[in-house]
């Protein structure tokens, strides 16, 4: 909503003066544009970066899981040759 409001006023001389106030209710500002758009550029770089960040830190984890899946199956391999060596050292025994 728009109003106009219209003020005479007059001096102890007799002139008589007149102000016009315009209020506005209701309407957003229509400067600042250029702001706004600086804002939600920041905000896009700033997600943006986000996104890459969680990212590399989920192909760390990957890594680092799969590092040690192999470790375990090297130990697993060590311990079947271990088992193996054990059980022909049983059977020569047994067999002398």
């Amino acid at each position: 909503m728009t109003e106009e409001r219209v003020t005479e006023t007059t001096d102890a001389s007799g002139n008589t003066h007149t102000r016009t106030t315009i209020i506005r209710d209701g309407e957003g500002r229509r400067s600042g544009g250029g702001a706004r758009w600086v804002f939600l550029l920041i905000i896009v770089l700033v997600a943006a970066a986000v996104v890459y960040f969680v990212s590399q830190g989920t192909g760390a984890e990957i890594a680092k899981d799969n590092a040690i899946a192999g470790a375990a199956e090297k130990v697993g391999d060590g311990a079947e040759q271990v088992g193996d060596a054990a059980q022909e050292a049983v059977d020569k025994i047994d067999g002398e």
